[in-house]
């Protein structure tokens, strides 16, 4: 068995806001690497107690934020992509989790939430609206490659189960903060989602590593129970971005008439917005 694991920073529990843990000037930027790298063993320990013989963990975070020395040696690391999508996942993976995952922009009662950045409000491929998760497990499938597991805050979990039925799923923290905030500015939004309630770390890495064993020995007994998505061509994905810096904001819309890998990493066309 074979398994991928994508991180992030910002779903993890203890991580607490952006300015403070998320940067590398962040004052507790090292003390967040920690505590995902904590989770990501976690992980790792229910993969392997229900019999995977391979983990790539991919080091997804934009500024980077797994400490390597504190990485189970059991498993391999991948950070710089030839292209940045699908991470250097491929058809030889079994199964494919994610660990530290926040949930899309806008999500009402999220923690830190957010598309790839705080620029944007929304995001839809071929009509779903879609955050990190949902691009990524997209192309996953488009692979034949099945999404068994993810943690993160709780609005993720939602957004996750919502999006790939049968997922399993551990939240580790639960936002506060109510609204979609789509009327803010990128100044506005990028500290709007804050308030949350966290678990001590310590339970929320106990829950993951049973999550995780749960996850793969019901996909080695039956695969089927996750759901595969059926996501066909052609492609177009839609985002659109917030007003910053004084300056309005705009769409981009990508197409590509095959592939969703290669409308991911394709320049998209810029249109205009009047706010």
């Amino acid at each position: 068995m074979k398994i991928y694991i994508m991180t992030d920073l910002e779903g993890v529990a203890g991580v607490t806001d952006r300015e403070n843990y998320v940067s590398m000037d962040s004052r507790y930027y090292e003390l967040g690497k920690e505590l995902l790298t904590k989770e990501v063993n976690a992980a790792i320990d229910g993969f392997f107690e229900a019999g995977a013989e391979y983990i790539l963990v991919a080091d997804g975070h934009g500024y980077g934020a797994i400490n390597q020395l504190m990485l189970d040696p059991r498993v391999e690391l991948i950070r710089g992509f030839p292209e940045p999508w699908p991470f250097g996942l491929d058809e030889s993976f079994d199964a494919i989790a994610w660990v530290g995952q926040h949930a899309k922009a806008g999500t009402p009662y999220a923690h830190i939430a957010h598309t790839g950045s705080h620029h944007v409000i929304d995001s839809s491929i071929n009509g779903i609206s879609v955050g990190e998760f949902g691009q990524l497990a997209m192309c996953a499938a488009s692979l034949g490659v099945r999404a068994i597991f993810g943690s993160g805050d709780e609005a993720f979990t939602r957004e996750a189960r919502s999006l790939v039925k049968g997922i399993e799923t551990v939240s580790v923290k639960r936002g506060l903060m109510p609204g979609t905030g789509d009327e803010c500015t990128f100044e506005q939004y990028q500290n709007r989602n804050t308030a949350a309630i966290h678990l001590h770390p310590e339970k929320a890495r106990e829950l993951i590593k049973e999550g995780a064993k749960r996850a793969l020995r019901r996909y080695k007994e039956d695969k089927e129970s996750f759901e595969l998505l059926d996501i066909r061509p052609p492609y177009k994905m839609v985002t659109k971005y917030r007003a910053a810096g004084g300056r309005k904001g705009y769409t981009e819309v990508k197409k590509d008439p095959d592939s969703i890998i290669k409308m991911m990493n394709s320049k998209g066309r810029i249109l205009p917005e009047n706010n």
